[in-house]
């Protein structure tokens, strides 16, 4: 069965077309769009290719139909953070057909050892985490919130017969934000009585300012957790620029104390609502049809009830201004206004098993379960798991 790297424009269109084959017959499939996906492997697009390498490949059957696509990377500042070289697989869809799926990840994994690598996650995305990035192992009966991936269920089980091993998981919601629990309210409103506590939205245009506050907070409320990676200016600049196309300000909240970043909550609307029917292939029509109508934060959409959710990406608050009500204020006191525009339900998304505290936050919301996605980790050889195991029994003894 030839695999063939991605050279020209009849495998890109090969790789692209795929999932609409796949899950021709899923009414609850939503992809990337194909746009999105050739920017990810476009060295002119992606900055990661700065500093890092990625490869994707199409497998074809004798006669030429196209059965499975994978990618490899590595982004060398983030590989060399883990005990072993840690490299990554994405973007992997095939046939329920093991040995189709058995040859593609060998391939993605010789292209990664020949790099010196000695794990690879999957899947994963060649860039920030806040998209494409696990495996649906729950939720297949509704479809993904924008970002979010949606996998056939087999490739759980692909993965794990591979030997993939779970490195953590991560949960989503769905929450009515109509029927805020009034614990969390009343914990909310006395929380933004306390003195020295502020809260504001963003001036978009000044972006840069608030995307240097978001910096402050993400690297110092996430800097605990195992092989964390700290943003830079240069990479939150750019992440927040990268989402400005589809940010609402009513959808971003900041929590300050005594005038210094404490806390953020970033949602953006569950754009899949709209997506669903184009199938990742909108037409000439649909986009300029799509790019008129979003004006004044989607009010087209909004007023006919097309967009009536949103994504919760991130919510944090730095250590020292734990325990104060502010992870309930940033939950609630953005709440009404977003509801007042018709955007009634919200996926908490992301929150992964090495999160206690963001999950005890899931819990108190009492949001309904929706997705559960995980990434995977597979050690090239017994070495390296054992390296990896060591090191990670010392972290957590210190």
């Amino acid at each position: 069965m030839p695999i063939v790297p991605v050279s020209t424009a009849a495998h890109r269109a090969a790789f692209l077309a795929l999932p609409r084959t796949l899950y021709a017959d899923d009414p609850n499939w939503v992809g990337p769009l194909d746009w999105e996906l050739q920017a990810l492997f476009d060295p002119r697009k992606n900055p990661h290719f700065q500093e890092g390498q990625a490869q994707w490949w199409v497998a074809y059957t004798a006669r030429g139909k196209t059965v499975g696509r994978i990618a490899a990377f590595v982004y060398w500042p983030k590989a060399r953070k883990y005990p072993v070289p840690t490299g990554g697989i994405g973007f992997f869809e095939c046939v329920e057909d093991y040995a189709v799926a058995q040859e593609l990840l060998a391939t993605a994994q010789a292209w990664l050892a020949e790099r010196g690598l000695l794990a690879m996650d999957g899947l994963v995305n060649f860039g920030e985490n806040d998209r494409f990035w696990g495996v649906l192992v729950e939720g297949f009966d509704s479809p993904p919130a924008y970002g979010m991936p949606y996998h056939k269920p087999y490739y759980a089980e692909f993965l794990s017969r591979y030997g993939f091993e779970l490195y953590f998981r991560q949960e989503s919601r769905e929450l009515d934000l109509r029927q805020i629990p009034d614990r969390i309210v009343r914990i909310a409103e006395r929380a933004a009585q306390k003195a020295g506590v502020t809260f504001a939205y963003p001036d978009l245009r000044h972006l840069r300012r608030y995307a240097l506050d978001f910096l402050t907070i993400y690297n110092d409320a996430w800097q605990y957790h195992e092989h964390f990676v700290p943003l830079t200016e240069e990479r939150v600049v750019r992440l927040v620029e990268s989402l400005r196309p589809v940010l609402i300000e009513e959808m971003i909240y900041f929590a300050y104390v005594e005038g210094e970043p404490a806390g953020v909550i970033l949602a953006i609307p569950d754009l899949n609502q709209i997506f669903r029917p184009w199938r990742g292939k909108p037409s000439v029509g649909q986009l300029l049809a799509f790019l008129w109508r979003k004006r004044h934060k989607y009010a087209w959409y909004r007023r006919r009830g097309i967009l009536t959710r949103a994504r919760v990406m991130l919510m944090g608050v730095r250590p020292k201004y734990q325990r104060r009500g502010l992870e309930s204020a940033l939950a609630y006191l953005p709440v009404p206004p977003v509801v007042h525009m018709g955007i009634t339900h919200a996926e908490l998304s992301w929150v992964g098993d090495f999160n206690p505290a963001m999950l005890a936050v899931l819990e108190a919301t009492q949001a309904r379960k929706s997705h559960i996605h995980a990434t995977f980790r597979y050690y090239f050889t017994a070495e390296a798991r054992e390296r990896a195991r060591t090191a990670s029994a010392i972290i957590s003894r210190a």
